[in-house]
């Protein structure tokens, strides 16, 4: 087995002396060292060791020796015992001096190469083979987690070894520790829909189960036995009801125009694709080729494909792919695995350049495990499973860790689970999917943010919003451009940063810049541009065109960290950071009112919602590690307390908060949080959930009244992200109280006069027996309160399902009973509204 974890070349290592043979008393046992690593040599050469430690130790190698005459159980059985005899003798006197000669027999000397033969004929003997960590791209020979070399995958497939990995789970669900799991990376598994069944079988049907899952856009969620997935596709659409469909073409005109770059994003995928599978995954292609090829061989009509010919195929197939896998398995192919082999076939043998494309068809049969006449049909489906197992990785790391990272027509499409060809979308489009996932999904969940997601929910929305300002977005970046050309750099001819990456420059900014932050602040500049700086190389690494992880340019790097700083340089006169902080203005109070709806849907529309760590104040982080911060649950307690309403004004809290479990539908993650399982299986990544009483904002109860004075304070002091925190506490108590509601409750889009503004309002109604809930959100909303609110909807209305009376569930009032309400009535006091019916 290739161990790919040396720093350097192997031979330069070992001449070096970096790969140490060592002895642990312990365990009577030998080990070769590499730094922090730790390889164990075969106890049939441990005779080899002993020798060189002279008559003390002959008795010990004579019977290490012996094991070579054993059957394997019987050798495995009988080393043991003569290890703890090894141990046991290191107290007698003599042992320990000659184990110490026989591994100095085998400790080289720098600067003598032939000094270090020794230690290599014991390491070949071994059955690994250690290598430079670059090697694995070529000639790696195990599966691993994506192109990271020391995280191997496991046959989990294997009933035993599921038994053995998921022993401690199924304990701490068997004591109640548990309530949830969210299974991250299922597509990589062997059979997804046989591990999900053993899942359920042993954790029984009350466990919430959630997948990862990353779904096209045109692509449906497996019947696996779970709840649903992890919520990515709700984000998209969520996000997608924020992005005006009508500024498409002036921002792919503009993109264009101030880059140079004329690819669309299949070309960028495509190009994405073919150079992960010929650098940072050739391994697994090769590997794949292989076993394609030896069952193509096996049959006389096939017989002639060639190793590379079959290698360039199945390059061209995986390219082709429009999902990230199917799901052929024991049970065949289904209609959806068809059509999706069929496509990627279609357009492969479109793109493919020799005339024959009998090798795709052949390609194609095997993906279909559909061999008739091959004489070996087990293999073929085999081989089928093992190729689903490399589309995923292929498609996750051209398609988000690449192609992301190298087009930026608007950088909020950018994001995990979502399509950048996909433009925004009607409110009619969000209905009628999220009424399929009430019927087919009730009980998914709904995210905004998690531990991958690209950057924080306020800051994608944020950015979302330039969809509606093409023409002013593209005046301000033409006038940037000219303000930085001087902290430009140029490395081979070629301006450090290019324009494709100062665009990508630009819009992450307006995502991550702070809710009012003074340009004169110079510690809150000092850490935003550190911020950046650490996003921004992760991103041209991540691009794979000017740096990358594997070969970083820091010469590149290092002018692209002067530019950075040179921009967002504080210490001088800085006419950018003025001007970048006017038009950050402009977006803020339109961008926060957009964050709210946002929220209010994914508490309220079908599901069950998720909060990621820290996302119950604005979220205006970046990709990983910077929202993985450390988050402070202090302030957060502080705040809940003020905007609960706590004092002399509102009187006593009605409720006391529920403890973890009794009743809350609503999902919170703190690296390990009962029920929402966000980041279980990672959680050493992220901060520990608070104990109770320190900042758990999980489970709110509901008020009784919000005085108006209340809320007109939260839009006063909205810079801390109070808003947010209020609508979640509220919505979060409601959910607490009327669970049924929201857990069996029906969903039904409400009609809007087609009166001012009304293509820019979102309605809908959830109802269970005799209780009715209305949520009503405005979105496309740097059109409605680009001059600061409120909105001018005229006399556009909601038609309500029955007549009521309503209590607005965020400022407390009452509405008599009618059958239709104006928005304007509706958003007097708060840019939201939900209502509930006051018999609910």
């Amino acid at each position: 087995m290739l161990l790919p974890v040396l720093g350097d070349q192997y031979g330069a290592g070992l001449e070096r002396g970096e790969i140490l043979l060592r002895f642990e008393p312990s365990e009577g046992s030998f080990s070769a060292w590499y730094y922090n690593h730790r390889f164990p040599i075969s106890p049939f050469n441990y005779a080899a060791i002993l020798e060189q430690g002279g008559p003390v130790l002959a008795r010990f190698a004579a019977d290490f020796a012996a094991l070579r005459r054993l059957g394997l159980a019987e050798a495995r059985a009988r080393a043991a015992e003569v290890r703890q005899r090894l141990t046991a003798a290191t107290a007698a006197p003599g042992v320990v001096p000659a184990i110490a000669a026989a591994l100095l027999a085998f400790a080289g000397r720098p600067g003598r190469p032939a000094s270090f033969r020794r230690l290599h004929r014991l390491l070949e003997a071994q059955a690994y083979r250690l290598a430079n960590w670059r090697v694995a791209a070529e000639e790696i020979n195990y599966r691993r987690f994506f192109n990271i070399n020391d995280l191997a995958g496991l046959r989990i497939e294997l009933p035993e070894l599921f038994a053995a990995t998921h022993r401690m789970v199924f304990a701490m669900i068997e004591r109640g520790d548990i309530q949830g799991l969210r299974i991250d990376h299922i597509d990589g598994l062997f059979d997804p829909a046989g591990y999900c069944a053993a899942l359920r079988e042993e954790a029984g049907e009350a466990l919430y189960i959630t997948v990862e899952k990353i779904l096209a856009r045109y692509e449906r969620l497996p019947e696996w036995p779970i709840e649903g997935s992890t919520g990515y596709d709700f984000a998209n659409q969520a996000l997608a009801l924020f992005v005006d469909p009508e500024g498409e073409a002036a921002m792919t005109r503009l993109y264009q125009r101030l880059t140079g770059r004329g690819e669309d994003f299949d070309a960028a995928l495509y190009a994405a694709k073919k150079r992960i599978m010929q650098v940072n995954l050739a391994s697994e292609m090769n590997v794949l080729a292989r076993r394609f090829h030896r069952l193509a061989i096996g049959d006389w009509r096939t017989r002639d494909f060639t190793f590379n010919g079959m290698l360039s195929a199945l390059e061209e197939v995986a390219a082709a792919f429009p999902v990230y896998r199917t799901y052929v398995g024991p049970q065949g192919a289904g209609a959806d695995d068809r059509h999706y082999i069929d496509w990627a076939i279609g357009l492969a043998k479109a793109r493919w350049r020799p005339s024959d494309t009998t090798i795709l068809d052949f390609i194609q049969d095997v993906l279909l495990a559909d061999l008739p006449g091959h004489s070996r049909p087990n293999d073929a489906l085999r081989t089928a499973m093992q190729f689903q197992q490399v589309t995923g990785p292929v498609m996750a790391k051209a398609f988000e860790d690449t192609a992301f990272y190298r087009y930026f027509r608007l950088l909020a499409l950018n994001e995990v689970g979502g399509d950048p060809r996909r433009f925004g979308m009607s409110c009619g489009a969000f209905h009628h999917l999220t009424a399929d996932r009430a019927r087919s999904w009730p009980r998914a969940m709904l995210t905004t943010a998690t531990h991958d997601t690209k950057r924080g929910e306020d800051a994608r929305l944020r950015i979302a919003l330039l969809s509606e300002m093409p023409r002013e977005w593209g005046r301000r970046v033409t006038h940037w451009l000219r303000l930085n050309r001087r902290h430009r750099a140029e490395r081979g001819g070629a301006p450090v940063p290019d324009r494709n990456i100062e665009y990508l420059f630009y819009q992450m900014l307006v995502g991550a810049w702070p809710v009012g932050l003074d340009p004169a602040d110079m510690a809150a500049v000092a850490e935003l541009t550190e911020r950046i700086e650490a996003a921004m190389i992760k991103s041209v690494r991540e691009g794979k065109e000017q740096s990358s992880w594997s070969y970083p340019n820091l010469d590149y790097e290092a002018g692209l960290t002067r530019f950075v700083r040179g921009v967002l340089d504080p210490a001088r006169p800085n006419p950018f950071l003025a001007d970048f902080a006017d038009f950050t203005g402009m977006l803020a109070r339109p961008a926060a009112i957009a964050s709210l709806a946002q929220l209010v849907l994914k508490l309220t529309v079908p599901g069950v919602p998720d909060i990621y760590q820290g996302g119950e104040l604005w979220d205006f982080s970046l990709v990983d590690p910077d929202n993985r911060r450390p988050v402070d649950f202090a302030q957060r307690q502080r705040l809940l307390d003020e905007v609960s309403g706590f004092g002399a004004d509102s009187g006593p809290h009605p409720y006391p908060p529920p403890l973890a479990g009794e009743g809350v539908t609503g999902a919170v993650s703190y690296g390990a949080a009962p029920f929402a399982t966000e980041g279980v299986g990672e959680a050493a990544s992220y901060n520990p959930p608070p104990k109770a009483g320190e900042g758990c904002v999980g489970a709110f109860a509901e008020l009784d009244r919000a005085p108006a004075a209340l809320v007109h304070e939260l839009t006063a002091q909205r810079q801390d992200g109070r808003e947010k925190l209020f609508v979640t506490a509220r919505l979060l108590g409601l959910r607490r109280d009327h669970p049924e509601l929201f857990a069996a409750g029906d969903y039904q889009p409400l009609g809007i006069g087609e009166r001012r503004n009304s293509d820019r309002l979102c309605a809908f109604a959830r109802s269970y027996r005799d209780e009715v809930l209305i949520v009503v959100v405005p979105h496309l909303t740097y059109g409605l309160f680009r001059d600061g609110g409120p909105a001018d909807f005229g006399i556009t209305d909601i038609a309500l399902p029955s007549p009521g009376p309503w209590r607005n569930v965020f400022t407390g009032e009452m509405l008599a009973s009618r059958d239709r309400i104006r928005a304007t009535e509706l958003f007097e006091d708060f840019p939201i509204a939900v209502l509930l019916s006051e018999n609910s």
